[in-house]
């Protein structure tokens, strides 16, 4: 996906993704509140097989779109990362707040430097090293190790905002092979075709589990698929509306709406020092977002909006 032209309205960009970045934290929330009633595993299958039954239905019904993709193993590969990413989320949810989790995934740009730097063999600037620094910095300050806050459950995000960083270092090599709707197709179809098998084979009562929720239950669980896919489609447009530097320091908008979310459905909003951490990693991060994609632009490289932030 190439970013918007000379055609472009910059202002509904931000819009389409300021409201991408709202459906985001209301999908982390509901995630977090339905978890607490139904497996997780169960919402996490449930949240791809509605991606891949919503854009199946969309490719068949337009025929300039097709199903086939250029590079299966790149789709198959990325399509991993972005179900690791959204499995490390789901579950590191049921431990931490929603906005203290969402700040830690958004360290992606500052981490998406350091895998520029080991794998890619490219210059870092003292500017990036103290970006990435500053964020790591404001992550501390979130977490607090050895406060006893969330313990082991921060691993869950740092290995989210892992998966996610190398999911954006191969998509920024090997993206433009497939229209965006194909490609968010293949993300759903990808994260079925493992999670169905895995949910088959766990312990998880699905019988149970169904025939337990209520219509409340079922809404929910529909919503939290609604709102990943459809969250993504606004991103799609946004990035054809706006270019990806002008965009991309307005993905961070998900971190402030996923703590007054989390205000008005579970009553807890972070603490002094968890507020201070989240200021510098947006700063940082979105300083480093916009950085690395001037910096792909400049040696005509992919400058793509498709699935900038997590799922």
């Amino acid at each position: 996906m190439t970013t918007a032209g000379a055609g472009s309205h910059p202002l509904l960009g931000v819009l389409l993704m300021v409201l991408a970045t709202c459906c985001f934290a209301a999908m982390d929330n509901t995630t977090r509140y339905l978890g607490a009633l139904m497996p997780v595993l169960l919402l996490l299958t449930g949240r791809y097989l509605f991606q891949a039954v919503v854009m199946a239905v969309w490719i068949a019904a337009d025929p300039r779109l097709r199903f086939a993709c250029g590079h299966p193993r790149f789709q198959t590969v990325r399509g991993l990362l972005l179900m690791i990413t959204s499995a490390m989320s789901f579950f590191g949810l049921q431990y931490m707040p929603v906005a203290e989790l969402t700040s830690i995934v958004m360290l992606t740009p500052v981490l998406v430097t350091l895998m520029a730097a080991w794998l890619l063999k490219e210059r870092v600037t003292p500017l990036r090293w103290l970006l990435v620094l500053g964020a790591f910095g404001g992550a501390l300050l979130v977490t607090r190790p050895g406060s006893g806050l969330f313990g082991w459950a921060v691993l869950l995000p740092l290995t989210g905002a892992v998966c996610y960083a190398s999911f954006q270092v191969l998509t920024s090599r090997m993206a433009g092979l497939d229209h965006p709707l194909t490609t968010h197709f293949w993300t759903g179809f990808v994260g079925t075709a493992v999670l169905v098998p895995v949910l088959l084979a766990s312990t998880v009562d699905i019988t149970g589990a169904l025939a337990a929720a209520t219509p409340k239950h079922w809404a929910l669980m529909t919503l939290i698929g609604a709102l990943g896919t459809f969250g993504h489609l606004l991103l799609i447009n946004a990035f054809g509306k706006a270019s990806t530097a002008t965009l991309m320091p307005f993905s961070y908008v998900q971190i402030p709406a996923a703590a007054f979310i989390g205000w008005l459905v579970f009553q807890q909003f972070p603490d002094r020092w968890a507020l201070v951490g989240m200021a510098i990693i947006t700063v940082c991060g979105a300083t480093s977002a916009w950085l690395n994609v001037r910096a792909a632009a400049a040696r005509g490289g992919n400058t793509s909006g498709t699935d900038t932030v997590p799922e």
